[in-house]
């Protein structure tokens, strides 16, 4: 295994984290300025670091598709996001994010990108009825239209993570989202000029750290990061790990901004945590059983492949029974032609010619210690 397939589960692992930090910290800078603003704002920096470090790769990376759909994917997903963050709680917004990997995999399923197991599928069933209570039990400073909204917000983040693995094939992940980025930034901005007013006043402390942490941890490290191991495994594993997001943001919310956690609450977070090791265990499962697959059949190859290309194997061996086949042709072909040869000249009496023209060939086959190889071998001399 390469060091790049080491990383890809590491990688997604800290993007599910680090994206998880995402709704609490947009809590924070949503006081300060509004929903486009700070999805402008917040993709403009980021686009801004990513596309320096990958300047040289950005022109191969480009295409129309690209900007597409970061502008709907990344800006849609986050301003609908940022508007029902700013309308309901944090655990709740947290908790109802459970609901995107399933989303992912339906998306996947329909498309006929890649279809889920069984067992991910009830996973993914018991995420979204405990998705179900928390939408249902309101808790303090949270409403049905803002759940609403993070709800349309996971949907339209599905249908771009599934997109994302055909546009990344073949492209640098870095550059890839810093032009993603770029183009959600350039989506954002006249939304936020022509219904949002200016942030015109100093930042609270608070506020103007939320946006720093929104910039890198939320948005530079784990979209590069999910980018790259999306690269590499199919829609609904990679999707799996966003489970991740849900669990750090209800922590946090609950911490942070002493959100309240009824029995309601508690029932749908337990459902949801239930739903998503059911889910990602199957998936990632499947994934290390693809890959330890692979790993067999290319060690298996080698074997089979001596240093300089020939088809014998450890030992001289040869790579299969058309190996021995056709051994044993070459050495019943190349004895009856030194005979014609001998009979033709007059020279010699055929039993003479036999030793020496066949004497390579019989001693390349001296090496196969197979039943199958002695009988060939007797058979042809026998013809002799």
């Amino acid at each position: 295994m390469t060091n790049s397939r080491r990383l890809v589960f590491p990688a997604l692992v800290a993007a599910g984290v680090l994206w998880g930090t995402t709704v609490p910290l947009s809590k924070l800078a949503l006081g300060w300025m509004g929903p486009a603003w700070l999805a402008f704002a917040r993709f403009a920096l980021a686009a801004c670091l990513l596309m320096l470090v990958s300047r040289a790769r950005l022109r191969s990376a480009c295409s129309p598709a690209i900007l597409i759909s970061g502008a709907a994917g990344y800006g849609g997903s986050v301003l609908l996001q940022n508007l029902g963050i700013e309308r309901t709680s944090v655990t709740h917004a947290a908790l109802l994010i459970g609901a995107t990997p399933v989303l992912v995999a339906i998306t996947a399923a329909v498309l006929g990108h890649s279809v889920a197991r069984p067992l991910a599928w009830a996973g993914f069933a018991i995420s979204l009825v405990g998705v179900g209570f928390v939408a249902g039990g309101q808790g303090t400073g949270s409403t049905l239209a803002g759940d609403g909204l993070v709800l349309a917000a996971q949907l339209v983040s599905a249908g771009f993570t599934v997109s994302q693995a055909r546009l990344l094939r073949g492209r640098d992940p870095v550059a890839v989202t810093g032009l993603q980025l770029m183009a959600a930034a350039a989506a954002m901005l006249p939304i936020a000029l022509t219904t949002e007013s200016r942030p015109v006043s100093a930042p609270p402390g608070a506020a103007s750290l939320a946006v720093i942490g929104l910039v890198l941890a939320g948005t530079v490290l784990p979209t590069t990061l999910f980018a790259f191991g999306q690269s590499r495994v199919s829609a609904d594993v990679a999707g799996a790990f966003l489970n991740l997001e849900p669990l750090v943001g209800a922590v946090a919310g609950t911490v942070l901004f002493a959100d309240p956690l009824g029995p309601i609450q508690l029932a749908g977070c337990a459902a949801i945590t239930t739903g998503i090791a059911l889910s990602s265990f199957q998936v990632v499962r499947g994934e290390r059983v693809l890959r330890s697959a692979g790993a067999a059949a290319a060690a298996v190859s080698r074997r089979r492949q001596a240093p300089g290309g020939s088809p014998l194997g450890r030992a001289g061996q040869p790579a299969g029974r058309d190996r021995l086949t056709q051994h044993g042709t070459a050495l019943r072909r190349g004895a009856a032609s030194a005979l014609r040869g001998s009979r033709q000249a007059g020279s010699r009496p055929a039993r003479q010619a036999r030793p020496g023209r066949t004497r390579p060939k019989l001693a390349g086959l001296r090496r196969i210690t197979s039943r199958r190889g002695r009988k060939i071998v007797r058979r042809s001399a026998a013809e002799l």
